[in-house]
């Protein structure tokens, strides 16, 4: 039996890897993720709106920008490597998940882009480059208690 340090009181709190197919359903709905690249000057970390494509992620981000800056200067096809991670928390119930992505992420072309559904941009603003991440490695986990 686990006790909550100096309290006397049980400790129910769980941690629980999460496979592929929990995470995925997990961002599915899409909103705002964070995207973690190199941007020349050493790790960066960027919220976008995003939205999940099959097992794939689109996100959008303006020309202009630091993410912009190392992303979409790409040319169309090229693909960098980034994570990108989702998170829910409850701060008051000592609960959440997060989901991290990695893999490949290529600036779309305009077939693919008119192909792919829609992310609305909480911003406003042109969001003009296109993003698609094919996760290589999906993985997550999940904090409760009980």
């Amino acid at each position: 039996m686990n006790h909550a340090a100096g309290s006397g009181e049980v400790d129910d709190r769980k941690l629980e890897e999460l496979d592929r197919q929990e995470c995925l359903e997990l961002i599915s709905p899409g909103g705002v993720g964070r995207v973690a690249f190199d941007d020349g000057e050493g790790p960066a970390l960027m919220p976008v709106n995003y939205v999940v494509d099959g097992e794939s992620v689109v996100f959008q981000t303006s020309v202009h920008g630091r993410l912009s800056r190392s992303l979409a200067s790409l040319p169309a096809g090229a693909e960098t490597r980034i994570a990108f991670g989702v998170d829910w928390i409850d701060d008051a119930a000592q609960k959440g998940w997060s989901v991290m992505l990695r893999g490949g992420a290529h600036r779309m072309s305009e077939e693919e882009n008119a192909a792919a559904p829609r992310v609305e941009s909480w911003a406003g603003g042109e969001r003009e480059a296109h993003f698609r991440l094919t996760p290589t490695s999906i993985s997550g986990r999940r904090v409760h208690r009980g």
